[in-house]
């Protein structure tokens, strides 16, 4: 078993440089990658800044990646955005886990199940977009833990990616791997885009999974086409 996965927050396709509204690289970027699935950050859905563009289908139908999924975190006075799983691979059970704690900006988790070819168990994999605050974060990786072994995770193989905003990169040793889950020995700065300082998107797996390939795109459209730099990631069975 292989599936290429990329995850990116693509700060509603604006550039983190320019500030213009130019979808054409985020697909571009995507398109290079080639990943089977992607786990998008900040996808709008009819809002002015982005031409009214439902991004999700945008992207989809641009990238030949038929199933999708998106969930809104934030209404807009004109549209909303949110998170989006787009692959090429079926998936099912789509659902939306908030994560949005009190007095904080709203936050969720976009999850999915993929029945990958050649592999004895699903994937379950979670698309996050976690707050600005540590201690925030780690109640939000708790509450994703909690979902997880509520519904018998200890059965499935797990992914948990995407903007985990880990600005400090305590949150693996902190929350998810003493429940289990292993990451990349050394993970890449991906924000701010132009120059990247911090390794705000992470990944993290457990189970029967191991991260075959661990990137960071670089190159001219990467650091200008959102405020973050997109990571992709190749899973094989362990």
């Amino acid at each position: 078993m292989r599936i290429r996965i990329a995850s990116w927050n693509i700060h509603k396709g604006i550039g983190g440089v320019d500030r213009r509204y130019r979808p054409e690289r985020i697909i571009d970027v995507l398109r290079a990658i080639d990943a089977d699935a992607c786990l998008l950050q900040e996808v709008d859905d009819g809002a002015r800044r982005s031409r009214f563009d439902r991004q999700v289908d945008l992207f989809g139908d641009a990238l030949g990646m038929r199933w999708r999924a998106w969930f809104p975190n934030h209404q807009l006075k004109v549209g909303r955005y949110g998170n989006a799983i787009l692959s090429r691979v079926p998936f099912h059970g789509a659902h939306n886990l908030g994560l949005t704690l009190p007095l904080h900006k709203r936050r969720s988790a976009l999850h999915a199940r993929f029945p990958v070819p050649g592999h004895p168990r699903p994937l379950w994999v979670f698309n996050c977009h976690l707050g600005l605050v540590e201690a925030e974060r780690r109640q939000q990786l708790r509450r994703i833990l909690r979902c997880i072994d509520d519904h018998h995770g200890s059965e499935e193989d797990v992914v948990v990616a995407g903007d985990l905003n880990d600005v400090w990169q305590q949150l693996g040793k902190a929350v998810l791997q003493p429940a289990g889950f292993r990451s990349v020995a050394r993970p890449l700065a991906t924000f701010p885009a132009f120059k990247p300082l911090r390794p705000l998107d992470r990944v993290f797996v457990r189970g029967r999974l191991a991260i075959d390939s661990f990137h960071r795109v670089d190159g001219a459209l990467a650091r200008t086409a959102s405020d973050h730099r997109p990571i992709w990631f190749d899973l094989v069975s362990a």
